[in-house]
């Protein structure tokens, strides 16, 4: 696998764990705080603590909505309004994330039990995948 300078970063993050509403690498992190983190490394995050349907939102409105590759981040959820999570696609199969936890994630004994970190897996992981926005720097 061919990595990218933003799949480098983020896969520095891996082994790190799932906390809920986490965005301190030392501490845990949930979605949305690892991608920022990694966007931040770029310098590409966008201004305050986002949620997935936050940096959704963000992306849709710079209009970078793409197929899925490389740098690409990737929105899961019900519907464009109700996003429930985000991660990073590696290449067009695989995607990192910060995954396995859930609101009941609040403590790293939590996110041991669940086995909850940022970890590399298929995008197909997963079967409410909404959209792609693929990532300049």
């Amino acid at each position: 696998m061919n990595l990218t300078t933003l799949g480098l970063i983020a896969i520095s993050f891996v082994t790190t764990p799932y906390m809920w509403g986490g965005s301190n690498a030392m501490k845990g992190l949930d979605c949305s705080g690892f991608v920022q983190k990694v966007l931040e490394e770029v310098g590409i995050d966008p201004p305050g603590d986002q949620t997935a349907q936050g940096l959704y939102n963000h992306f849709v409105k710079a209009g970078k909505q793409c197929q899925i590759g490389p740098d690409s981040l990737l929105f899961f959820g019900k519907s464009p309004s109700r996003i429930t999570h985000i991660a990073i696609a590696l290449t067009d199969e695989v995607m990192i994330e910060a995954g396995g936890g859930d609101s009941t994630t609040k403590t790293l004994e939590d996110a041991i039990k669940k086995e909850a970190r940022v970890r590399i897996v298929p995008i197909n992981k997963r079967k409410d995948l909404l959209d792609a926005f693929k990532i300049t720097y």
